[in-house]
């Protein structure tokens, strides 16, 4: 009788894909984040030039983003349901590429309710994206690389946002600039669902756990969305995400320059290419910790370094959006590292959610965590728009920047109770389903 433990190690079968066809995969998911984020680029970074053409008040681009967000959020788990009928390349083509059509028609619109009609549904098609690419993320990488994985997916995406800045910036120059701004976006989202469809490739649900059999990706139904909520860390997180300022800035800081420091629309856009270049480094420097903290102190090295980030962010938020600096250089220094605080986060929150969700359900957990993100933009924009009105944009982002982001720093404290025994055990059942799978 053979009594030699059974060895976890991934046959060759079951190995995920090798490096150099990971890291083309991971390229191109990361254009087509890049790509999709240009929808968005357009409206925060031009909104001072649309609102002059359109004759809007500030409030206007907290409607315009909180509803296309809320949008987002319905649609994008239901994205997932067509899952029972076409792959996870087709769906993605789709959503995150040949839906682009909308974000063009946007640069046509005449008026407010044209373009808020136009730029929601645009914004639907987008949020079924965002869980297919992290699904398919930790499926080509396991937990010992995924940190740098994620990092690697959003850096290179930021890279490709910090190129099209200032190509943005140098459109307000333009009559009707922010038309040409969704005309282009939208085509570059159609471009990437061709790309999709030529050269992406689903290494499957599940390839990335060793010695696993394949299962098929569940959607978030009232059965999954049950078993997601059943756990704790889950449920922290969906919180803390909810209560996250960070977005604040993220819509809203060209606004902020333009209307709180009063600098010009093209100047007070110069900051996001420098921005972007530092959420860039962030990520890429928040992965490589990310992964090498959890290698060294697996309990606790990846929640250390989110709560260290977070409440890093609050404080040095006070002197980026309170203090005239009157020199956009200094400002441009201040929103660039709070980019790369806010940087570190994909590195971090990615492997946590794939730590404690069954491979099945993650396409499905990392919906839920978007929608959930959609929610606080779309809050925390609309708050922002009316806190602006009443009390003046510098007030808005001391309450939804600074003392938010704060508070959801001492948040994230609650993942310590949490994370270890999640994590174990979901590994309990990946050993269980490994033994019944040999």
């Amino acid at each position: 009788m053979n009594t030699q433990a059974p060895s976890l190690a991934p046959r060759a079968a079951d190995q995920p894909a090798a490096a150099p066809a990971r890291r083309r995969q991971l390229a191109l998911l990361s254009a087509l984040i890049a790509f999709d984020n240009t929808e968005a680029g357009v409206a925060s970074v031009m909104f001072p030039m649309l609102r002059t053409a359109l004759a809007l008040p500030v409030s206007a681009l907290g409607v315009l983003v909180a509803v296309s967000r809320i949008a987002g959020m319905v649609a994008g788990p239901l994205w997932l349901l067509a899952l029972r009928r076409v792959s996870r390349r087709t769906l993605l083509a789709l959503c995150a590429g040949f839906w682009g059509v909308w974000t063009a028609a946007a640069g046509l619109a005449q008026d407010f309710w044209q373009l808020l009609l136009l730029f929601t549904v645009g914004a639907a098609g987008i949020a079924g994206a965002g869980p297919l690419v992290n699904g398919l993320l930790v499926d080509l990488f396991d937990d010992r690389s995924r940190g740098r994985a994620a990092g690697a997916l959003y850096g290179t995406a930021a890279l490709i946002t910090a190129l099209a800045g200032p190509l943005l910036g140098q459109l307000t120059r333009v009559h009707d600039g922010w038309r040409y701004g969704f005309l282009a976006s939208g085509a570059l989202q159609i471009l990437i669902g061709v790309l999709v469809l030529l050269f992406l490739r689903d290494p499957g649900v599940g390839a990335a756990e060793p010695r696993l059999g394949r299962a098929p990706a569940a959607a978030p139904g009232r059965a999954g969305t049950r078993r997601l909520l059943a756990v704790p860390t889950l449920r922290v997180l969906l919180l803390q995400r909810l209560t996250n300022g960070q977005f604040v800035l993220q819509v809203s800081g060209v606004v902020l320059l333009v209307d709180g420091f009063g600098y010009s629309n093209a100047l007070a856009a110069t900051v996001v290419l420098p921005a972007s270049l530092a959420y860039l480094l962030g990520t890429y420097a928040g992965g490589l910790l990310s992964d090498r903290l959890h290698r060294r102190h697996p309990r606790t090295g990846r929640l250390v370094l989110l709560q260290a980030a977070l409440l890093a962010y609050g404080v040095l938020a006070y002197p980026a959006s309170q203090i005239a600096w009157h020199h956009i250089a200094v400002h441009a220094a201040l929103f660039s590292v709070l980019a790369f605080l806010q940087g570190v986060n994909p590195g971090i929150n990615r492997p946590l959610v794939a730590a404690v969700t069954a491979p099945e359900l993650r396409n499905a957990a990392f919906a839920l965590m978007l929608s959930t993100e959609l929610v606080c933009t779309a809050w925390t924009s609309l708050a922002l728009g009316y806190l602006a009105d009443a009390l003046g944009i510098r007030a808005a982002f001391l309450w939804l920047l600074v003392v938010l982001v704060l508070a959801n720093g001492l948040l994230a404290s609650l993942f310590h109770r949490t994370y270890h025994r999640d994590a174990a055990a979901l590994q309990a059942e990946l050993d269980r389903r490994r033994a019944e799978h040999r």
